[in-house]
């Protein structure tokens, strides 16, 4: 039932494919939010409910992919929240002033395509079969 695929999946089982798909679809989704609706990209990324979804399941089938490339994917994945949370931590100090109000919004849009930038890649390495790195 849950036999690896020879070839393209390279020894992996297809649900844990499937999975990985769905964790990088519940992150585009939080992107099309956050571009979507009067919160940013990064803000939907890491409060939203997708986000935060995907985050739960990378934590939770992360003893399912060790050993395999998708391994790779999964730090990727969470990676890209918890280094979007810093960053948004950062924007918050910013912005608490008046003067970095410029940097803070600068940090925002950077922080936003990056994270664009993150989901897009690992889908497409994914799609790919290949695994992502840093």
């Amino acid at each position: 039932m849950n036999e690896p695929i020879p070839g393209g999946t390279q020894g992996v089982r297809p649900s844990l494919v499937n999975v990985t798909h769905l964790i990088y679809g519940l992150h585009a989704i939080a992107v099309v939010v956050g571009v979507t609706s009067s919160a940013t990209i990064a803000g939907g990324f890491v409060f939203g409910l997708p986000s935060l979804l995907a985050v739960f399941l990378n934590y939770w089938m992360r003893s399912e992919v060790r050993g395999t490339w998708l391994e790779s994917h999964f730090r990727w994945q969470i990676r890209t929240f918890w280094f979007t949370v810093l960053w948004l931590c950062v924007y918050g100090l910013f912005l608490i002033t008046i003067i970095g109000i410029p940097i803070a919004i600068g940090v925002i849009l950077v922080l936003g395509f990056w994270v664009a930038y993150r989901v897009v890649r690992g889908w497409l390495a994914l799609g790919s079969s290949s695994p992502i790195s840093a």
